[in-house]
């Protein structure tokens, strides 16, 4: 009998005993047993800190951007194997794909963040805040990896999508994890950490894995450890009052299922195509995963007027939907994920029975088609019809966590906005609807219980990724009974694993720790010009101080000439009156390029090119007879790895350019982006 295994202080461990037996779930075979007993969950915690914690802050965010995408490419070249046991879970092969190509999409996503974060080991987050009269105290913002792990708790819907979601997200920030997904699909898990760890792409250390119970795994968590839950909001409640939790201020995330709803606008009629996307996209939410999704459409909301014709079209689809062994061609659906879950969603559906009808599906009679129904995890179909769903409010509080959802009618689009608010929490609605203003009316009156809302019309249907795909770029979770954690989202993921730390000091000092030159800080004059050295001998702070030049009306004229700007400011000294200008002025964007005649040196050097201008401003007003000049700053570095071979060596280099007239005063601000050419081409 196959052991799947534990991995822990470097080591592949059996586990004690049998804590859990595992099923195909489309045949019913026993394909293997679990365990986690004898596992040192405070030897693990302290071998992730020392290790992986240790190696993954030592690296910046650019390097560890680059080491997830390397894990995620090397994951994509072994996906069949895991598409092969994914199928022991009842999944289809759409259903796989979702669950394996998902999360590694998460993997390059997540890598693909290093482009918002610098090239250190920390974030600096925002700008600075002048705490002084004469700029000589300032306050910032950093953010450092916690010095903790990150253990994850998954759910058994989502073997590898739950776990690569979340440790994309701590690697990025530099913090170790500790993975349990749950027991009854960890065989799955277990395949692809194997992979993972063979590789040696990850530092020792920063993952590890428990296939058991993982009773304990949360005894020894501190306030420096982050903790996810993804399961029953039962559960979840349960774990999160907790002592250590509330004792030791640990962060602790809760994802849960909820009872979703998807609402269709009175102006997606029957005949629109908006009518058919609904139909579509809700029999879909039913069938995918077996409706074993916490994303899954619940409640179907939809105008009275529609509520039969709604029916018929989503039972007409859901009797096409063929179901039994995915292997076989033309199997829609697959089983149920686990064998213990027949029992308790039929529980679901009685209970469920007591308050609305069912209008299509049977728990008893159905065909399966290439497997034996009784062996397997099999469930039909089941559709409710609740035509008062304010008085039978059953619906609204008991989850069947299966292919089950329930039809209801609402009136008007504030109707629909309290049916889907009486789900107290969801992660998700959808409305579809070819009118912006009942979109925006449901949106804006929805949105305060739902932590995503999708707007499904015929102009994004081609490219919408439906109501039941979270996206790593945005975050996932919501209130109440959804858990009121959030997930991914980007940037916003990355920072739930990192401190936010407010420093104060000197601008010349907040320069040295933030590694951004902050105004007010030392400008030692760059010898030689920036723009003649290679990016690794640039210094943060070094300043170019330009020649100047006065400037004239001839100036103004010929700049109109040149860009077609004669905005009556420029151009009309007799139309200013009633403006905040005495005369005419000069452009703004006359004195920016201005600014790059002076800054600029002009022969061939390190720099290959300025690709970028960011937060530009005009401060002051310019006119002729003032005088300008610049100070053009090293702000900021940023790494950038070669793509091939024959790629140059380079890096990205932030200029302040800071415009001053005669009076000192800044006149106008920007940062340029530039391209800067390395001594060592090697690197």
């Amino acid at each position: 009998m196959q052991r799947y295994q534990n991995y822990a202080e470097g080591k592949w461990f059996d586990g004690e005993g049998v804590e859990t037996s595992l099923y195909n779930t489309i045949s019913g075979e026993k394909i293997g047993e679990v365990s986690s007993i004898g596992l040192d969950y405070k030897a693990m915690m302290e071998y992730a800190v020392k290790n992986g914690g240790h190696a993954l802050r030592k690296m910046t965010f650019q390097e560890r951007g680059r080491m997830i995408k390397a894990l995620a490419l090397h994951l994509m070249e072994l996906k069949s194997k895991y598409y092969q046991v994914s199928a022991w879970t009842g999944a289809t092969k759409v259903d796989s794909w979702i669950d394996i190509e998902g999360g590694i999409g998460n993997l390059f996503a997540n890598a693909s963040l290093r482009k918002q974060f610098p090239d250190l080991p920390y974030y600096v987050d925002g700008v600075a805040a002048p705490l002084s009269k004469e700029g000589t105290f300032i306050g910032h913002h950093i953010m450092v990896p916690k010095e903790g792990v990150a253990i994850h708790i998954n759910a058994f819907n989502f073997p590898i999508w739950g776990m690569l979601e979340k440790i994309a997200v701590n690697l990025m920030a530099g913090v170790p994890a500790i993975v349990k997904p749950s027991e009854h699909t960890s065989y799955l898990t277990e395949v692809m950490v194997k992979d993972i760890i063979s590789s040696k792409i990850l530092p020792e250390g920063s993952l590890q894995l428990v296939v058991g119970l993982g009773r304990g795994i949360i005894d020894h968590v501190d306030s420096q450890d982050v903790v996810t839950f993804t399961g029953s909001a039962y559960t979840g409640r349960k774990l999160k009052s907790l002592p250590q939790f509330t004792e030791r201020s640990v962060p602790f995330n809760l994802e849960a299922d909820s009872l979703n709803a998807a609402i269709l606008g009175k102006y997606a009629t029957p005949g629109t195509v908006e009518f058919d996307l609904f139909i579509k996209e809700v029999t879909r939410e039913i069938t995918v995963k077996a409706g074993q999704k916490c994303t899954a459409v619940r409640r179907i909301i939809v105008p009275e007027d529609f509520i039969d014709e709604v029916q018929a079209g989503i039972v007409k689809r859901l009797a096409s939907t063929t179901i039994g062994d995915p292997s076989l061609e033309g199997v829609r659906m697959g089983s149920l994920a686990v064998m213990s879950q027949v029992d308790r969603l039929k529980e679901s559906v009685n209970a469920l029975s007591k308050s609305q009808e069912i209008v299509y599906g049977d728990m008893d009679n159905f065909e399966v088609s290439g497997a034996d129904k009784n062996k397997g995890a099999f469930f039909s179909p089941i559709l409710f019809r609740n035509d008062n769903p304010y008085k039978n409010t059953d619906v609204h509080d008991i989850e069947a966590f299966g292919p089950v959802s329930t039809i209801m009618p609402y009136k008007e689009t504030e109707d629909a906005i309290q049916l889907a608010k009486m789900g107290k929490g969801s992660l998700v609605s959808s409305i579809v609807t070819p009118n912006d203003k009942e979109a925006t009316e449901f949106v804006l009156g929805a949105a305060c219980m739902h932590g995503r809302i999708l707007v499904l019309n015929e102009a994004c249907a081609k490219e919408s990724t439906g109501h039941g795909s979270p996206m790593p770029l945005l975050t996932h979770g919501g209130p109440g009974r959804a858990g009121g954690g959030e997930e991914m989202g980007g940037k916003r993921g990355v920072l739930h694993y990192l401190q936010r730390t407010a420093i104060q000091g000197h601008p010349t000092t907040i320069t040295a720790i933030t590694k951004q030159f902050q105004v007010g800080a030392e400008q030692p004059e760059a010898n030689p010009h920036v723009f003649r050295q290679h990016f690794e001998d640039l210094r943060i702070g070094d300043t170019v101080f330009t020649h100047k030049h006065s400037v004239t009306d001839a100036d103004i004229v010929n700049f109109a000439n040149v860009s077609g700007d004669n905005f009556y400011a420029h151009m009309d000294a007799t139309s200013l009156e009633g403006t905040i200008f005495e005369r005419r002025v000069a452009h703004g964007y006359f004195i920016l390029s201005k600014a790059a005649g002076l800054f600029v040196d002009p022969k061939k050097g390190p720099v290959l090119l300025n690709y970028g201008l960011e937060d530009a401003r005009f401060v002051k007003p310019v006119y002729p007879g003032a005088t300008i000049g610049v100070r053009f700053t090293v702000k900021e570095k940023m790494d950038q790895e070669k793509r091939s071979e024959d790629d140059i060596a380079k890096g990205i280099v932030k200029f302040l350019v800071d415009v001053y007239d005669e009076t000192g005063e800044t006149v106008a601000m920007a940062t340029i982006l530039t391209m800067v050419k390395k001594r060592d081409q090697s690197q």
